[in-house]
């Protein structure tokens, strides 16, 4: 059950990553959001007896956390 849950929250987090990665200017801080998101997600993933809940959040987290960290968090 809990693999369910951080499934649905790493396609949540997944989706607002995707929007985030557009080159337009000011929408890559949608990533700020979804960072957190996703380290919940993968957070209730360690708790599950699965590993796909929790590898889906990680990467989103690379995703996101790469995204960010190649702009330094800005844009």
């Amino acid at each position: 059950m809990l693999n369910i849950v951080s499934l649905l929250i790493g396609f949540v987090a997944l989706l607002i990553a995707m929007v985030g990665i557009l080159p337009i200017p000011l929408l890559p801080l949608v990533n700020w959001i979804a960072l957190p998101i996703a380290i919940l997600g993968a957070a209730i993933g360690a708790v599950s007896s699965s590993n796909a809940g929790r590898n889906l959040n990680l990467l989103v987290i690379l995703i996101s956390g790469g995204r960010l960290f190649l702009t330094w968090g800005l844009i």
